[in-house]
C-alpha cells in the first residue's frame, strides 16, 4: 500500500447557509468519504477553497477531520507567502496530520530558484512527509522536472508530487529518474489511467467524492494486469470527469452540488467562486443515474 493510499479525495469544505464554516458537516463528510472507498483525504486544498479560509478556520478544519477518521489526512498548508506557509505547516504538524500538501507559490510567479527555496523551507519546518503540488494552470508556474528530481533526491521528506501539470510525457521522464520511494499522484482525474502506465501511486481526486470505489476497482484491475478492464472502468467515469469542472462551473462548484444531492449538506462555495449555475443540480443527478446504470451493467 502506498504511503497515503491509492485513492485520496481533495475534500470540499462544508459551509452553513450563512457561509460560516460547518465543522460538523466536515466530520460527517470525512467519515462518509472514508466509508465509501477513500484511503486518505486532503483538507484545505484547491477543492477545499483554501484561499478563502482564515488561518483559524483551516486549523479547526484540520483538527476536526483528523479527529473524525482513521485514514491519513494531508493538510493543505501552502500559500504564496513562504513565512505564512511555514507557520501553517508547523501548526498543522501539531494537530496529527499524516502529511503536508505544499502548493507552488501562486500569483507572484517566482523563478525555479525561488520555488526551490520555498519548498525547501516548508519541508524543513516539519518532520511530516510533504507532497509537492504542481498545478501551473492555477499558480502560473510549473515546478520543472529537474527541480522536482532535485527536491526528491535531496530533501528527505519531499516524498511525492500531486501532478496537475497535464503532461504525462513529462511526468514519465520524472518517474524514470526519481529515487525509489518517490510517489506520483495524479492531480487530474482524467489522466489517472495514463499516469498508471508510468508508475503513478494513486490519485488525489475530485470526482472521487462520489466514485472512489470505481477508482479502487480501476486500480485493482490495472495491478492485476487487466488493462482492458481498467479502460472499461475509466470509460464509466468519463462523464464524472467532465462534470467536475468547467468554465461556467469551475471546481469545486460541481462537487459541492453533488454532495448536496447525496444528502451530505456541504453548502455553496464562498465568493469569488459564488453560487452554482442553474441546471447544475439536475446535471449532477443525471451523472449519478448514468454512473449507477453503468456499474449495474458491468456486474
Amino acid at each position: 500500500m502506498a504511503r497515503f493510499g491509492r485513492v485520496v479525495t481533495a475534500m470540499v469544505t462544508p459551509f452553513h447557509k450563512d457561509g460560516s464554516l460547518n465543522l460538523d458537516g466536515a466530520r460527517r463528510l470525512a467519515k462518509w468519504l472514508q466509508d465509501n472507498g477513500n484511503d486518505g483525504l486532503v483538507v484545505a486544498g484547491t477543492t477545499g477553497e483554501s484561499p478563502v479560509l482564515t488561518d483559524a478556520e483551516r486549523l479547526s478544519l484540520f483538527e476536526a477531520v483528523i479527529g473524525a477518521v482513521t485514514i491519513p489526512v494531508i493538510a493543505g498548508t501552502g500559500t504564496n507567502d513562504t513565512a505564512h506557509s511555514i507557520h501553517m505547516t508547523k501548526e498543522a504538524s501539531k494537530l496529527g496530520a499524516a502529511g503536508i500538501l505544499a502548493v507552488t507559490p501562486y500569483y507572484n510567479r517566482p523563478s525555479q530558484a525561488g520555488i526551490e527555496a520555498h519548498m525547501r523551507a516548508v519541508c524543513e519546518s516539519t518532520d511530516l512527509p510533504v507532497v509537492l503540488y504542481d498545478i501551473p494552470v492555477r499558480t502560473g508556474r510549473k515546478i520543472s522536472t529537474p527541480l522536482l528530481l532535485k527536491l526528491a533526491r535531496e530533501v528527505k521528506n519531499a516524498v511525492a508530487v500531486k501532478d496537475a501539470a497535464g503532461s504525462p510525457s513529462e511526468s514519465a521522464v520524472l518517474m524514470s529518474q526519481a529515487p525509489a520511494g518517490f510517489e506520483l499522484y495524479s492531480g487530474d482525474d482524467n489522466l489517472t489511467l495514463p499516469f498508471m502506465s508510468i508508475g503513478a501511486t494513486g490519485v488525489i481526486g475530485v470526482a472521487t467524492h462520489w466514485c472512489a470505489q470505481d477508482h479502487q476497482e480501476m486500480f485493482d484491475l490495472w495491478e492485476k494486469g487487466d488493462t482492458a478492464g481498467a479502460r472499461r472502468v475509466n470509460s464509466r467515469l468519463l462523464e464524472s470527469f467532465a462534470f467536475e469542472s468547467g468554465d461556467e462551473n469551475p471546481n469545486p462548484l460541481p462537487s459541492k452540488v453533488m454532495m448536496n444531492v447525496l444528502g451530505l449538506e456541504v453548502g455553496e462555495a464562498r465568493l469569488p467562486m459564488g453560487p452554482p449555475p442553474a441546471g447544475l443540480e439536475d446535471r449532477a443527478k443525471k451523472v449519478l443515474e448514468n454512473l449507477r446504470a453503468a456499474r449495474a451493467a458491468s456486474n
